[in-house]
């Protein structure tokens, strides 16, 4: 069986399902003692926003469970409600196995929307604002050898249009491009005991062209460690150890390591087609020995823009993305496991894509492992909020500096998506401040990460950015192909009666490329919905398929496209997959038109998915 026939049958399948998801929930950094607190929780909805006056982290009335990472709105927590429960309240036990004088508890939650509260053992530990990147509780002091209790109470605040919300939709069902919404615990928890002295973080910046990587990496607690430290760093390619290092620890410092050292071992460069990985371990020793390990990964990947042109590891890279919403349909923004985080990064390259624009959400680190392991670009979005407002400023930004934070790391993610289609900035064209602000995020993008390419806003409107993204959902071949003809012609176009560009601002040679297109709606489940035009066959659906790509590939100018969308998401059928991943049609012939070979020779009328 071949590599598409077998991808299209478990596409057919549909995603095999872990309950609950025990797996690592960041590969990107490692240590194999982790404690998983996925699984049964105690719940309870608090509609009065009554339990922190009736002290809930003591004791509650809990009346419900809930499975986590899953938020209640899905099938998969148990509940399934889409009802509004904007305060809602978690509970369990979790055991520390050894004394705490020696270690540091960590709780580490992935996400939780939008503001988590936490207790431990009755005892107010800690807060964070922000539905979309993670936190961490030290617990340290307030935790005891045996079991404990964890309490924890999100708030949401579902019709607040200032909240970086996404596609969560702001009324109780799901219409138009908006879902359902998510509210509370939707990615992993898992425990750690470190050392009081640990290594807290490593950032990892790949510098292809000097064949090194730089690490700036914070030490935390080492003004507690009486003895004097180092830290050593260990690298190795499929197994064979390519550098190695050991220097004074520090609280915080840059180290640079060579890759390129050994002239038989050439730098393996990191692409959709060879993802080469690089493991590496960091570990903090003293006299008495190893203090705290830690296990990462990292790509030699350069993205960048020269003379106008897109660049991957310095040679013209043409970019064949899928828009991917990241819902599903038991889980909604949770994925059910890992196998279908897996599957989704496999279906999506059987089908000819090398990238995938994650759309109005910050993906799980899992998604992002899989796709640096197997090879997949990546850009990094947002998720928007709805109105201009200083509240909703400060609420993107500070949760926007965390994601990229969070994401630094990850060789997949080639550009960062800090606004979309004007959304909250909805007065661009006439309100100066408004454009201040996305020129403001452009700059800060690139202030925090100058490695990658930052697109102001993406799809129209643009001020200062690194690319020319247009959404252009045209069905027509001819009138793409004219659009397309020339550099002018495709600045000066307006799809859906938009300006590709802000008052003031214009075309100075970005690369050109088409972010969201085709839109084709058709249905082959039991779903109702819509798209943006409609096949009625499946030979129509391969026809329009290529009739909205071949353009992109004929044009001079347009060095890259996104097609909307990977699955069909609830209300929305125009998907080249349904919305539990079965193929619409057969893998092979979208593959052949996405790689731009046209529709197969052999393709028939009778040949479903």
């Amino acid at each position: 069986m071949s590599t598409d026939e077998s991808l299209a049958q478990l596409g057919q399948t549909g995603q095999s399902t872990t309950i609950p998801r025990s797996e690592h929930p960041n590969p990107q950094y490692y240590r194999p003692n982790f404690v998983s607190l996925n699984g049964t929780w105690k719940f309870e909805f608090d509609d009065e926003n009554i339990g922190i006056q009736e002290h809930w982290y003591n004791h509650a009335p809990f009346s419900r469970e809930i499975l986590v990472p899953f938020a209640y709105q899905s099938e998969l927590s148990g509940i399934g409600d889409p009802r509004f429960h904007d305060v809602v309240w978690y509970q369990r036990q979790f055991s520390v196995e050894t004394d705490q004088a020696d270690t540091r508890v960590l709780l580490h939650f992935g996400a939780v929307d939008y503001k988590a509260q936490v207790w431990i053992n009755g005892q107010f530990a800690g807060q964070h604002e922000g539905g979309h990147t993670p936190f961490t509780v030290d617990a340290t002091d307030l935790v005891s050898a045996g079991a404990n209790l964890l309490t924890v109470r999100a708030q949401d605040f579902s019709t607040d249009l200032s909240l970086p919300r996404g596609k969560q939709f702001w009324e109780e069902h799901s219409a138009s491009i908006f879902y359902t919404r998510t509210t509370g615990i939707w990615q992993s928890v898992w425990m750690e005991q470190v050392p009081q002295t640990y290594i807290e973080s490593v950032k990892a910046t790949p510098n292809l062209d000097e064949g090194a990587v730089d690490l700036d990496v914070h030490i935390e607690g080492l003004h507690r460690h009486l003895i004097p430290a180092e830290f050593s760093v260990t690298v190795s390619h499929e197994g064979k150890t390519i550098a190695q290092t050991r220097v004074r620890a520090q609280e915080r410092f840059h180290l640079r390591i060579y890759v390129n050292s050994d002239p038989a071992q050439p730098v393996r460069a990191w692409s959709p087609e060879e993802p080469n990985l690089y493991d590496i371990t960091y570990s903090l020793h003293d006299t008495e020995g190893v203090i705290d390990t830690v296990q990462s990964y990292f790509g030699m990947r350069k993205i960048a823009v020269e003379n106008g042109v897109i660049l991957l590891n310095n040679r013209p890279y043409y970019l064949r993305m899928v828009l991917d919403q990241g819902y599903f349909p038991d889980g909604n923004l949770t994925p059910p496991s890992d196998n279908a985080i897996r599957q989704d990064v496999e279906l999506i390259k059987a089908l000819g894509f090398n990238g995938a624009r994650k759309h109005q959400k910050i993906e799980d680190p899992r998604y992002l492992y899989w796709c640096d392991k197997l090879g997949l670009i990546v850009w990094g979005e947002m998720a928007n909020a709805y109105e201009y407002s200083e509240r909703a400023i400060s609420r993107l930004t500070a949760e926007w500096q965390e994601a990229v934070a969070r994401d630094y790391n990850h060789p997949c993610i080639i550009a960062w998506v800090p606004l979309n289609e004007s959304w909250g900035v909805p007065n661009l064209i006439s309100d100066g401040r408004q454009r201040a602000f996305l020129n403001a995020l452009y700059y800060l993008t690139k202030s925090l990460d100058p490695s990658r390419l930052v697109i102001s806003n993406d799809g129209w409107e643009h001020t200062h950015s690194d690319l020319c993204t247009i959404h252009d959902y045209e069905s027509a071949r001819e009138i793409l192909s004219a659009r397309y003809a020339t550099r002018e012609s495709s600045v000066s176009a307006t799809p859906g009666h938009h300006l590709i560009y802000a008052p003031g601002y214009h075309n100075e040679g970005e690369p050109i490329m088409v972010t969201e297109m085709g839109g084709i709606s058709y249905k082959k489940s039991g779903w109702d919905g819509w798209g943006y035009s409609s096949a009625a066959s499946d030979p129509d659906f391969v026809q329009r398929y290529f009739d909205v790509i071949q353009p992109m590939f004929d044009s001079p100018v347009i060095q890259g496209f996104c097609y909307t969308q990977f699955t069909d998401v609830e209300q929305e059928i125009n998907g080249l997959l349904t919305y539990d991943r079965k193929p619409k049609v057969p893998v092979e012939v979208i593959r052949s038109i996405t790689e731009g070979r046209g529709i197969p020779h052999d393709f028939s009328t009778g040949a479903g998915a």
